[in-house]
């Protein structure tokens, strides 16, 4: 049965060393609970960019909280690079596993479906697969004359994190067309989400909103987080705040800039 608790305790449920799926900037991502997760000390974290990280990646990276990354990008978008990203990898201090939107998606779908790998054909030709040791190419198994394809192991993270407008009081949430965040949560052990508002009714009861519902049978625990995913937007609710942004990407080019945005913004917010 899925927990109704508050921010800070729901950010507790994610361990230290825990392999954590996290939402795109794009889609809902959990802003809030990120910087919860700042303040609890939260280290060692496995990442995994559903499918590209952004602000919340270049937070956690910042904070020191993340041991290793996969990706198939770390960028802030319209406000440029994400700059503590940039630093950790020019200077080795942080492991990155490169991969492609397709193949997180793949990857995560093979944990989905409950078995070891799924094949995948698009990555044939690209460097990737020579560097990519736990990525095995083989010829069509079936004879066809397909050609060869990627085998992908499946991807099953401890835990995914994103945030929505909206769950009900039987732990069903909203998560409309974006179906990568269903994925997500079918993949991983655990799904911990914020969302603006509980309502009392049951959206798997009402057509109109059953198809864009993930079942409470996936998700773990919810806190209700008002403006949730700001600095970035929530569709239908409010836009991004680029000027917030972009004055984040500015001041986190250096390693005092950032610090005091983490104390000004996430460790002692206003």
């Amino acid at each position: 049965m899925t927990q109704f608790e508050d921010l800070q305790s729901l950010a507790g449920r994610v361990p230290h060393g825990a392999l954590v799926a996290l939402a795109p900037d794009y889609s809902w991502v959990p802003m809030a609970l990120v910087r919860a997760m700042i303040r609890g000390g939260i280290k060692e974290l496995k990442m995994l960019a559903v499918p590209i990280g952004g602000m919340a990646t270049d937070l956690l990276i910042g904070a020191g909280a993340v041991a290793s990354l996969e990706a198939a990008a770390v960028s802030l978008g319209e406000a440029g690079p994400a700059p503590r990203f940039t630093v950790a990898v020019e200077t080795g201090a942080l492991p990155v596993r490169d991969t492609t939107c397709p193949a997180i998606h793949t990857a995560l779908q093979a944990s989905e479906k409950g078995v070891p790998f799924m094949p995948l054909g698009g990555l044939i030709g690209s460097d990737l697969v020579e560097n990519r040791s736990d990525w095995k190419v083989m010829d069509d198994p079936l004879g066809e004359g397909g050609g060869p394809v990627v085998l992908l192991p499946a991807i099953k993270p401890d835990v995914a994190l994103f945030h929505s407008p909206k769950a009900d009081i039987h732990g069903n949430v909203w998560i409309g067309r974006r179906r990568e965040l269903m994925t997500m949560a079918h993949a991983s052990s655990a799904s911990l989400v914020t969302v603006e508002t509980i309502e009392d009714r049951d959206f798997l009861a009402d057509e109109e909103t059953a198809a864009g519902t993930l079942a409470s049978l996936y998700v773990t625990a919810i806190a209700e987080a008002k403006n949730g995913a700001w600095p970035q937007g929530l569709t239908g609710h409010y836009d991004r705040d680029a000027d917030h942004i972009r004055a984040y990407a500015e001041a986190a080019k250096t390693e005092e800039g950032f610090r005091q945005y983490l104390e000004g913004d996430v460790l002692e917010p206003s």
